[in-house]
């Protein structure tokens, strides 16, 4: 454990923090780490294969597909923030964090989970409008309100991030400095504070209500509203196709929110470590890989783009030979 001697505060100040990873035992060390890096090589490869063909195909510039090359690349930064360092770790025999680094990988981690709350919240309204208002589509999602929404998503993220990181900053930490968890988890920091941190704890409960819970509120009401409206004009074919859509979207929505809204806005005293680390991998690692199944590799719009995509190289390979 590295300490810095401060003589004004005439205390330990905490140089780095100790990572315990995941509570495994050590010969199934391997299966465990095969399964996260195959788990993050499948984040990254289809979120980086739906920006290509999002950005490669004319047809996908739409205001949907505009919402899902953004969340695709929070999802493939979310888990990076996270998956390399646990993997790194889980080899190392010294798995340490530097306060600087565990501070910057915290500010990230908000950073890209915040942005995947509203964009997920943007993607919701884009289907309510597109499914309730089909002939005001073009209007009501209109390029600029789509970029706008992008940006200031992009805008409130960065705001929202960098106030708990500079609370964080705030923070005095003495003799504890080992995290039980993968990552520099706010939640677990706090517990190792030796300073007052009802500040923080106060704009967690606060932000946390607008950043985390209106999200939810507000995806799970354009989902019940477009239910509704599909159910006014029954036919078994919309039926089904709306149940399987939006049960599939409101199951990867309700992990997210579901396991972010039990660890930080409704802490447990109960909670063991293994509980809060597997809420952890739920949001940090399962959601981010399973955004691109749901969204968009089942969407005929995504195959038809793959399809010709794989046409276009062996077409090029053609013209090569």
């Amino acid at each position: 454990m590295k300490q810095v001697h401060d003589e004004n505060r005439n205390q330990t100040v905490i140089s780095e923090f100790i990572l315990l990873g995941l509570p495994i035992q050590p010969e199934l060390k391997a299966i465990v780490y095969s399964s996260f890096l195959a788990m993050y090589l499948t984040t990254v490869l289809g979120n980086m294969l739906i920006i290509l063909l999002i950005s490669l195909d004319s047809h996908l510039h739409t205001p949907m597909y505009l919402f899902l090359r953004n969340l695709s690349f929070s999802d493939m930064c979310f888990s990076s923030v996270t998956i390399p360092k646990l993997l790194i770790n889980m080899w190392s025999m010294k798995p340490v964090i530097p306060y600087p680094g565990c501070l910057t990988q915290m500010y990230f981690f908000l950073f890209f989970g915040d942005l995947e709350s509203f964009l997920l919240v943007a993607m919701a309204y884009d289907r309510y409008v597109a499914i309730c208002y089909p002939l005001h589509y073009t209007v009501m999602m209109s390029p600029k309100l789509c970029s706008s929404l992008v940006v200031l998503s992009w805008v409130l993220t960065t705001f929202h991030a960098l106030l708990h990181t500079l609370l964080m900053s705030q923070v005095a930490f003495c003799d504890n400095n080992i995290i039980p968890n993968f990552f520099c988890d706010m939640s677990a920091l706090l517990k190792l504070a030796c300073s007052d941190i009802h500040i923080n704890e106060l704009v967690i409960f606060i932000m946390g209500g607008l950043v985390i819970v209106l999200p939810f509120l507000l995806i799970v009401t354009s989902y019940a509203r477009i239910l509704s409206s599909i159910l006014r004009v029954p036919s078994v074919r919309g039926i089904r196709k709306a149940f399987s859509t939006c049960g599939s979207h409101l199951s990867v929505v309700s992990l997210f929110y579901g396991t972010i809204i039990g660890l930080y806005l409704c802490p447990s005293a109960n909670n063991s470590t293994l509980k809060e680390t597997i809420m952890s991998i739920m949001y940090t690692v399962v959601t981010p890989m399973l955004n691109p199944f749901i969204y968009s590799l089942r969407n005929q719009d995504m195959k038809g783009a793959f399809k010709k995509l794989l046409e276009g190289r062996k077409i090029s390979n053609t013209l090569g030979h």
